[in-house]
This record gives C-alpha cells, structure tokens and sequence, in this order.
C-alpha cells in the first residue's frame, strides 16, 4: 500500500519529531505506532530490528499492537502468527476469513443471539483486501517505517477530542465514529488501512482483555498526512490556551470571562 502525494512531510524523521510532541501536548499514557502492508514479506522482515512472534505461538492482532505501544518493539506479523483464517488477519488483509466467520456461525449465541445478527456483523465489517503477506508495526519514534500507511495512538476522551480540534483548526472537516461493537479493530486499523480515512474507535471487550486496552482508552488511527496535519494543529490551539488537561471552570461560577476567551466572536 502506498501512501498518496501529500503537501506535509510524512518521512519517517518528521513523525519520529511529531510522535514526541504528542506525548508531550496530550500526555498520551503509550507511545503513538504506526502500521505498514507488505504484498512481499521479505521486505517485510528485512526491516532493522524487526522481531517476529515466535514459531507455532499465535497472538491476536490486539495483543501485537499492544506490545509495540508499550514495550515498543518492532513487530513484523504474517497470517501463521495470528489465528488461522480469522478476523485478526481478515481485518488487515492477511486472509480472508473462513466460513465459520463469515457466516456469523463463530459469534453465535455468545456476542450474538441469532444467526442473523451474527452473519450481519460480519457483512458490515470493514476489511482489507486479502493481498497481502505482512504487516509491520512499530513505534514512531523509531522511524522504521518510512512512511507507515497509518498512524494509530490510544487516548482518553478530553485527549481525543482536542485532537479532533487540531485536525479541525486549519481545514474544516466533520469527523465521524463507526461502532462495529466486538471486533472494533474493523472500525480503527481496519478502517484506516482500507479506507485511508482517520478513523476514531471505541476499543472493543477483546481488545481490553487481550491487549491491555484501558477503560477509558479510545483509539485513533489515520494516514500519515493527517497526524502532520493534527499536530500542526494541535500546536496552534495549544497558542490560545485550549490544551490538556482542560481545567474545569466550575458548574457554580459565572462563565462569562472563560467564554469571552474561547468564543470571542467577532472583534
């Protein structure tokens, strides 16, 4: 997957720069990774410093990403290190998933009390084209990717918003959520390798249990372009003082000279 001519620097040394920022502005609690597609997985692994799972030892997509945005390992992952035929590689491409998932049989009378819902979930989830043979994760602040066809960072609800108003501040755009419901990494990492769309999810049941994802975590993932143009952002909101942590105002005080501030309309 290539990623597409942009009027913002997306070289590997730019988000490396961009990914210690953004620690520091919205105090993100795991550091920002970015993810890359291989149709040749030799090129793949012949990544600096690349670690592959251990032989005939299967992890969920959840759990890789996990290790890469805690421990900050490099991680190069085909089909045989995740579940055989599933979702965890259907959703980036690795595979298509097998029968027993795509129609609904799988989730069953556990997520799902019919067979209907269960093969609708499926029918609605975003997927990657089955053509690939690899897909690296890694830390932006390696900058091993160069560049990553998306960017993807974990925070909380105030961090997550105030950085949907830096990608806002320059050029207008409305921003929308998906909600697959189980199997979210459809509408995060799924969505924006698939689409090239920034994508903002609300983690699922198996990415909490399975790759440490808190309570209040939420995740965002994007192309390339529009971290840059996020934190460009991010940056300028940062000028006028809307910044994290926002300090509480007060439900009893007379908000007056705080919304003269942050809305001054026209001078």
């Amino acid at each position: 997957m290539k990623v597409e001519s942009t009027e913002y620097d997306v070289s590997a040394e730019n988000l490396k720069a961009l990914s210690g920022k953004l620690v520091e502005l919205l105090r993100i609690r795991s550091i920002p990774i970015g993810m890359k597609l291989f149709e040749d997985a030799d090129e793949m692994l012949a990544i600096p410093g690349l670690r592959t799972p251990t032989a005939n030892f299967q992890f969920t997509m959840c759990q890789l990403v996990g290790q890469t945005r805690t421990a900050g390992f490099t991680l190069g992952i085909q089909h045989e290190n995740v579940r055989p035929n599933s979702n965890c590689g259907g959703i980036v491409g690795l595979n298509k998933p097998s029968a027993s998932f795509l129609t609904g049989e799988n989730m069953n009378g556990v997520w799902f009390e019919n067979i209907e819902a269960s093969k609708s979930h499926q029918d609605q989830m975003t997927r990657v084209e089955p053509v690939y043979n690899g897909i690296a994760a890694s830390p932006l602040r390696s900058a091993r990717l160069d560049p990553p066809d998306i960017v993807l960072f974990y925070a909380n609800p105030a961090q997550t918003i105030l950085f949907v108003n830096g990608l806002q501040w320059k050029r207008y755009k409305r921003y929308d959520m998906t909600i697959t419901g189980e199997s979210a990494c459809s509408d995060s990492w799924g969505r924006a390798l698939a689409t090239k769309e920034t994508s903002i999810s609300i983690p699922c049941f198996a990415e909490r249990r399975y790759g440490g994802v808190a309570d209040d975590e939420m995740l965002l993932a994007m192309p390339p372009d529009e971290f840059v143009r996020g934190m460009e952002g991010l940056e300028g909101i940062g000028k006028v003082g809307l910044r994290y942590p926002i300090p509480p105002y007060g439900t009893q005080m007379d908000p007056t000279r705080g919304m003269s501030v942050s809305y001054p309309g026209k001078k």
